[in-house]
């Protein structure tokens, strides 16, 4: 009888084990436009619910100093089974993240 139970206790725990499925995400869509003069843009979606768009583009910000503004996202299926996102913007002012689960600085 205790056999029994470690075994249904066993079976129950694995059952109840998420199911990590991004060792077998596919990609569902991928485009790509970098000719590597004045930005880029790109945009990935997996089956296994991650997601992410990225463009940038070359801004002048005095007579002799250039970098590059990159503005994007990317989206991924949490532990819950909820779906968060972050939306960013990385420029002369740092990396500068915002999400609903994010804390507001």
């Amino acid at each position: 009888m205790k056999t029994v139970f470690v075994f249904a206790f066993v079976v129950a725990l694995a059952l109840a084990a998420p199911l990590d499925d991004s060792k077998d995400a596919q990609i569902l869509k991928y485009e790509n436009d970098n000719i590597g003069v004045d930005g880029y843009k790109f945009l990935f979606e997996t089956s296994d619910g991650h997601s992410r768009q990225e463009q940038a583009e070359l801004k002048r910000l005095a007579d002799d100093v250039e970098a590059l503004v990159v503005r994007g996202s990317y989206s991924f299926t949490g532990p819950d089974g909820q779906v968060y996102t972050v939306n960013y913007i990385a420029d002369e002012n740092g990396f500068q993240p915002e999400g609903a689960h994010l804390p507001k600085a």
